[in-house]
């Protein structure tokens, strides 16, 4: 009850201080903030609008009794050239990131997935050698696969409908895949065995990012067929010069690429109001779309 109360009394303040504030826009509406739990993230596309937002905010929170702890406030810029971001509270400046998990997710200040890619297949392997014993006992094959995909896979590709793909995440996830396999076939490195014949060994296929695809699909789906903040952002609708057709905008159409859609963005929307239609386009054969990108 405490934890509820906090909340609501903190978005009250929130609320009341950022109201006819903020420069962050998506369509026409003016997003603030970002909220989770006791946790805050204020939004601004320019220093001084963030500065006057955090000014606010702990004006409005000192008159209810609140104060915000420098110390562990962070900021962040994300951008193609991330220069630090000048912000200064009590004569104290905020600590620049390149970094923060939100929701369990590693945000970077350059924007990609690759951080969070990397990151979720450390926490898959060490549940895999957590469970070694089990995955590679005499087992019948097919079930052991069956609880490499249920235990070891959900965790590498928790939020993975989100991510947008660059190369070189194709080729982490697809070292991770031979990873387990090639463990739980107890087959060594010094055996010199080729990629194919593990697959041969476990009678598998290169499947890992064709899962992706498949969560990406429902994911997609269900967010097309929504009027709702997070179809708006998919569909790169934010102000402040990101446009669909703008630099920028590469970023929101590698998310919808992996559709292999060719027909354009309103062809894909239409199809993905009837489910039917949608699960047919995007059936067994359907697979993944990988951009080669250079920096």
């Amino acid at each position: 009850m405490s934890s509820i109360l906090f909340n609501l009394y903190s978005e009250y303040i929130t609320k009341e201080a950022l109201e006819g504030l903020g420069d962050f826009k998506i369509g026409r509406q003016i997003i603030h903030t970002v909220k989770y739990a006791d946790d805050l993230v204020l939004l601004a596309t320019e220093e001084k609008v963030l500065l006057d937002m955090i000014d606010k905010l702990i004006e409005t929170g000192r008159c209810y009794g609140m104060e915000m702890n420098v110390e562990k406030t962070k900021v962040m810029r994300i951008s193609r050239q991330p220069f630090p971001v000048e912000i200064i509270i009590d004569q104290k400046q905020l600590e620049n990131v390149e970094s923060f998990k939100y929701l369990g997710s590693i945000l970077t200040n350059d924007g990609r997935c690759t951080c969070e890619i990397k990151c979720r297949i450390g926490m898959a392997k060490a549940a895999f050698n957590k469970k070694r014993t089990l995955f590679t006992s005499t087992l019948d094959l097919e079930l052991r696969k069956k609880l490499v995909k249920c235990y070891v896979w959900s965790i590498a590709l928790d939020g993975a409908e989100t991510w947008m793909f660059w190369a070189v995440d194709q080729k982490h996830l697809g070292s991770f895949e031979m990873w387990c396999w090639t463990r739980m076939g107890k087959i060594s490195w010094t055996d010199h065995v080729g990629n194919e014949d593990v697959l041969l060994r476990v009678k598998e296929q290169r499947n890992i990012l064709h899962e992706i695809c498949k969560q990406k699909v429902n994911w997609i789906g269900h967010i097309l067929r929504r009027n709702c903040l997070l179809q708006r952002v998919t569909e790169g609708k934010i102000q402040g010069g990101i446009e669909v057709t703008g630099r920028q905008g590469r970023r929101h159409r590698r998310l919808l690429d992996d559709l292999k859609e060719r027909r354009g963005y309103s062809h894909l929307k239409e199809e993905a109001l009837d489910r039917t239609m949608w699960r047919a386009r995007f059936g067994i054969g359907f697979g993944p779309v990988v951009r080669q990108t250079t920096k």
